[in-house]
């Protein structure tokens, strides 16, 4: 063919329109509990052993820092859900957490994710931890989610009665030791819940719903139990890992992913459906050998430093996110509404979403704008992201330390140069200083803080 004609012809070709595909992508958040930064192979962990999740960081985006919503896991779950600071929806308190006799849960008039994108057509199921609330209005079902499958709240929760001191941190503690419930749809079918199956049999529900809903767009929300303590595995990973039954979870959770992500494969649904992997927040340091690694970060679950909430989170949709890893800032706040501007729905007027849309980050790889990010402990604002730097106004560890320490200037890091927050840097840079409180003055200029009584 002469080269004007071959021309023409490639230019015939590229106007023509692209092959039929589902009308809207898929969405599948995967969702550990107690994760650290560093308990990953992609993340630098030398003696947790991850094939999948490293394959999929290869094929996808890696994030160095990514935050969780919140340093433990009620307000981190409602930031994820809602796409707003857990202090806006009244799921920040003293408390911290919900417990199987808290009264509240979060709140019927919150937009979820799973109700927002119902709107749209979306067939949405959650599948693992829910922790959001066990009464009438917070449930799954009664916030969007078509299908559920789990249990209510943490499993070291429901507690024998005679349980020695510490048993949930326990290398190896009793299978029977916890009376929380496995629920399918409202019902229970099963209490206790063996813990050991767990992670198997929910991945067996993630499995079932991504072959059933092939054929329409569908939300998965798959928060898996572990490795939060007390750490079990199925008899196909126990003490297979360097890392004692901490690694034999993780390493199961991993196995977990590679199926999602065969199943979407096999399914011809990878190039249409976003998945992202994270964790609700750092790891449980005072567990000890049964709480993971915070790598380099300083602290964990619990506290406000680094450890406590920045997370491991890898973005894939091979074809459309190119591989790599970005150093850009970005939480799980961000999530709402990317997934919002996937499914080409308009944010509901006059509700205030903290995140941003990172489709332009994930899909042309292009970079953020500096946009501010707010610690909080409870209702409490302890600290603030903006850029590289990060200015603490209050201190307090995870666990151990009865009140905070206020800091009065606030301490400042340079993130990027300083990960483990070992140098302030505040009487060098008061005009960074100054940046910053503007960025909390106009924060709180929007804020009308929930009575926190959903954790009563």
């Amino acid at each position: 063919m002469r080269p004007i004609l071959l021309l023409l012809a490639l230019l015939a070709a590229a106007c023509q329109p692209l092959p039929a595909a589902s009308a809207k992508p898929n969405l599948v958040v995967i969702y550990a509990d107690d994760l650290g930064y560093g308990d990953l192979g992609c993340y630098g962990s030398p003696t947790i052993r991850t094939p999948q999740l490293d394959r999929m960081a290869a094929e996808g985006l890696r994030f160095t820092d990514f935050y969780s919503g919140a340093e433990v896991c009620t307000p981190s779950r409602a930031a994820l859900l809602t796409g707003r600071y857990p202090v806006r929806s009244g799921m920040a308190g003293q408390r911290r957490v919900l417990f199987p006799n808290s009264k509240g849960g979060l709140p019927p008039g919150e937009l979820t994710l799973a109700e927002a994108l119902k709107s749209a057509g979306y067939t949405t199921a959650h599948i693992g931890k829910w922790h959001l609330g066990i009464h009438e209005g917070s449930r799954p079902q009664d916030q969007g989610f078509d299908e559920t499958y789990g249990l209510p709240y943490s499993n070291d929760m429901d507690g024998r009665a005679d349980l020695p001191s510490g048993a949930s941190g326990s290398a190896n503690p009793p299978r029977n030791g916890w009376n929380v419930p496995l629920i399918h749809n409202g019902r229970i079918i099963e209490r206790p819940a063996n813990q050991t199956t767990l992670t198997r049999r929910y991945t067996e529900q993630a499995l079932r719903f991504v072959t059933t809903n092939r054929h329409r767009p569908f939300f998965l929300y798959f928060a898996h139990t572990f490795p939060h303590v007390p750490l079990f595995a199925s008899p196909a990973f126990q003490g297979r890992s360097r890392a004692g039954i901490y690694g034999d979870a993780v390493e199961e959770l991993d196995w977990s992913v590679g199926e999602i992500l065969d199943a979407l494969r096999a399914e011809d649904l990878a190039d249409n459906t976003l998945v992202v992997f994270s964790s609700d927040n750092g790891p449980w340091l005072t567990m000890g050998a049964q709480g993971g690694s915070a790598g380099p970060l300083r602290n964990g679950k619990g506290s406000t430093w680094e450890g406590g909430m920045r997370v491991p989170a890898i973005a894939w949709m091979p074809g459309k996110i190119q591989p790599g890893v970005t150093p850009q800032m970005a939480s799980v706040l961000d999530l709402y509404p990317t997934a919002l501007g996937l499914a080409g729905i308009t944010p509901a007027p006059n509700r205030i979403l903290d995140g941003r849309d990172l489709r332009p980050l994930l899909f042309q790889g292009q970079s953020l704008p500096d946009h501010p990010l707010f610690y909080y402990r409870g209702q409490q604002l302890f600290a603030c992201r903006l850029g590289e730097w990060k200015a603490h106004f209050q201190t307090q560890a995870g666990y151990g330390q009865a009140k905070p320490e206020i800091h009065a200037p606030p301490l400042l890091f340079h993130l990027g140069l300083d990960p483990s927050e070992k140098r302030n840097l505040a009487t060098q840079h008061p005009d960074v200083l100054a940046r910053v409180q503007a960025a909390v003055r106009d924060h709180r200029a929007t804020l009308i803080p929930m009575p926190s009584s959903q954790l009563d």
